[in-house]
């Protein structure tokens, strides 16, 4: 009887080790960097498409840093800024305008601005683009949609104009073609479709700081 006391002692042992070690298996799965942001940011993304906005582009002033136009208005950057926000609480306002400040030569010098300004940088496709080049990580651009995960930016440059456009990939799949659908607003205010390959991608990135 007494064998079988050590041994029993001994399972016990094992099974305690055991759980042990599951649990912080466990609690290393849940925490694996870039998993929960990446979700988050998704459902934001796909949050904004619930909400009524207008397309307008409009020049506004707004306050600084968290600065917003109008809820009820919006452009593409504007779906990204809001989903960051929301999502992350990051301010894609603030962090383009300290990165503008130290580094405006490296920015895009499209619309003759001298200096940076903090009412309109951060809602220009271009000065995302360069800014996530510099502070995320850059993907490959692809033609498979498998490589494209929740929480990945895309960039394009709309067929004929040229003209960019940003959205984020969401964590829904369109029943027919398999693609990631994106969150973005085109003109028609904030949606969900499935138009990840419909113009040329100019960029793929995936930012999410501190990890």
């Amino acid at each position: 009887m007494a064998g079988f006391g050590v041994a029993c002692r001994l399972v016990a042992i094992l099974a305690v080790l055991a759980t042990a070690a599951w649990s912080d298996a466990a609690r290393a799965q849940q925490s694996v960097p870039g998993d929960d942001a990446a979700a988050k940011l998704a459902a934001a993304g796909v949050e904004r498409t619930r909400q009524r906005v207008t397309y307008d582009g409009s020049y506004r002033g707004i306050a600084y840093p968290m600065g917003d136009v109008p809820a009820n208005t919006g452009v593409c950057t504007d779906v990204v800024i809001r989903a960051y926000r929301a999502g992350l609480g990051i301010d894609l306002q603030q962090r383009v305008h300290e990165d503008m400040k130290r580094n405006f030569g490296k920015y895009p010098k499209i619309w003759g601005l001298s200096r940076p300004d903090t009412n309109i940088d951060h809602r220009r496709v271009p000065n995302l683009e360069t800014f996530f080049r510099r502070h995320g990580e850059t993907l490959a651009i692809t033609d498979n949609p498998q490589d494209y995960q929740p929480g990945d930016l895309v960039t394009w440059r709309l067929t004929g104009t040229g003209l960019p456009h940003i959205g984020i990939v969401t964590d829904r799949r369109a029943p027919i073609t398999g693609n990631p659908i994106i969150a973005h607003n085109i003109g028609r205010g904030p949606e969900l479709s499935d138009m990840l390959f419909n113009y040329r991608i100019s960029g793929h990135f995936r930012y999410f700081p501190g990890e």
